[in-house]
């Protein structure tokens, strides 16, 4: 069965019925926002049943759309937290992502500013590293990428997105090896994305990100995992009830291939580990319990179906 993301945006009135419908077409809610009037779910239902679904909330005039990145988890690097490097661009980048369905981090380097000096340490490695996708929010001089980019993305195993003022096809020109996705014409900015061109510059990072996005779900369905993300979720939802007094956003934040728990991984770990997601089947037989460098939360990353022979 083929998961798509959507967003449904609609009243308060009968969203319960949205909901236990999503769940009974086998879906899954991965977040849910309350906003003074407004209800914005964002979930995974079978592709079979998207029409089915529209016809369904067409009475209680919601909203329906396919959001590419919904059930991701992004970082978006800049070189910096200094003025020089967290312009608007950054921050309206990482806020645009959200909105069509993306989990987003900002990571800013301690030393990532000058040419000769940029550097990437061990820490901040591994915590792009725990993402599924980066994008690399730099600067407007082709020099400067050019000397900076490939020290940036040493030990840097998940796909990058590489922006900057110069145009794609100087973007290209200057990285070796290629990045998985480019956006040009982005440079820094000291003013907020208001304007059309503005917007379009951000549809542009949203475009390419989906289209990186879509290729690995290609790979991963060669390959299926053992487990859905979101129907891991669920399990661990309802196996420890612990997460629902956690008020960071997203206490669990699916993954392609997995979860981030914002428990202490000392604390909960085994007990996850020893969760039965089906008789004689438990989370440690499917998954790779492991520390998060970010905080001491928890990754939980499933195995493919090569490894386990399982799936459920």
């Amino acid at each position: 069965m083929i998961l798509i993301p959507i967003t449904y945006k609609g009243g308060v009135y009968r969203h319960d019925e949205v909901v236990d419908y999503i769940e009974d077409l086998g879906g899954y809610i991965v977040q849910k926002h309350d906003i003074a009037q407004e209800i914005v779910l964002q979930a995974l239902i079978p592709k079979d049943d998207v029409e089915r679904f529209r016809d369904f909330i067409r009475p209680l005039a919601g909203e329906v759309t396919e959001s590419p990145l919904v059930g991701t988890e992004i970082a978006v690097v800049i070189p910096s937290l200094e003025i020089h490097h967290l312009p608007h661009s950054a921050c309206d980048i990482a806020e645009y992502l959200r909105t069509v369905g993306a989990k987003t981090n900002m990571i800013g380097l301690a030393r990532g500013f000058g040419k000769r000096i940029s550097q990437l340490n061990d820490e901040e490695r591994d915590v792009i590293n725990e993402h599924d996708l980066a994008i690399y929010v730099l600067g407007n001089f082709e020099t400067c990428i050019e000397q900076k980019f490939n020290v940036l993305r040493r030990g840097i195993r998940v796909p990058i997105i590489l922006t900057g003022a110069p145009p794609v096809d100087a973007l290209k020109r200057i990285t070796d090896p290629p990045a998985a996705g480019y956006v040009g014409n982005l440079g820094r900015f000291m003013h907020r994305t208001r304007t059309d061109a503005d917007i379009g510059r951000l549809d542009a990072v949203i475009e390419e990100v989906s289209h990186v996005l879509s290729g690995i779900r290609d790979e991963l369905a060669q390959d299926p995992l053992s487990i859905s993300p979101a129907r891991l979720m669920e399990v661990i939802k309802e196996g420890v009830p612990d997460i629902d007094s956690v008020y960071s956003p997203t206490p669990l934040t699916v993954q392609l291939t997995g979860l981030r728990v914002k428990l202490p991984f000392t604390r909960y770990a085994d007990q996850i580990r020893s969760l039965v997601v089906e008789e004689g089947i438990l989370v440690g037989d499917i998954a790779e319990i492991r520390p998060s460098r970010m905080r001491d939360y928890i990754l939980v990353q499933i195995k493919p179906f090569s490894e386990t022979h399982i799936v459920v």
